[in-house]
C-alpha cells in the first residue's frame, strides 16, 4: 500500500499511465494523467515534454509555466 501512494505522487507514473491511454485512443483519460504529470514534474525538460504531448492530444488546454 505504501508503494500505490508514492506513485500516486510520482509524475513518470501519471506519464507512463498517460501514455498507454493515448495508445488505447483514451485521449480523455491520457489528458489528465498527462496534466497530473505536469502539475508534479519539476525538471524543464519533462514539463515541455509533457506540454508537447497533451497539446498533440487537443480539447482543453492547461499550460503549467516552469520554475
Amino acid at each position: 500500500m505504501r508503494a500505490m501512494r508514492r506513485l500516486k505522487d510520482l509524475h513518470l507514473a501519471h506519464a507512463a499511465r498517460a501514455d498507454m491511454q493515448r495508445r488505447l485512443g483514451l485521449a480523455e483519460a491520457a489528458r489528465g494523467s498527462y496534466q497530473r504529470a505536469l502539475e508534479l514534474a519539476r525538471q524543464p525538460a519533462e514539463r515541455r515534454f509533457l506540454q508537447a504531448r497533451l497539446n498533440q492530444l487537443g480539447g482543453e488546454r492547461t499550460t503549467v509555466r516552469d520554475g
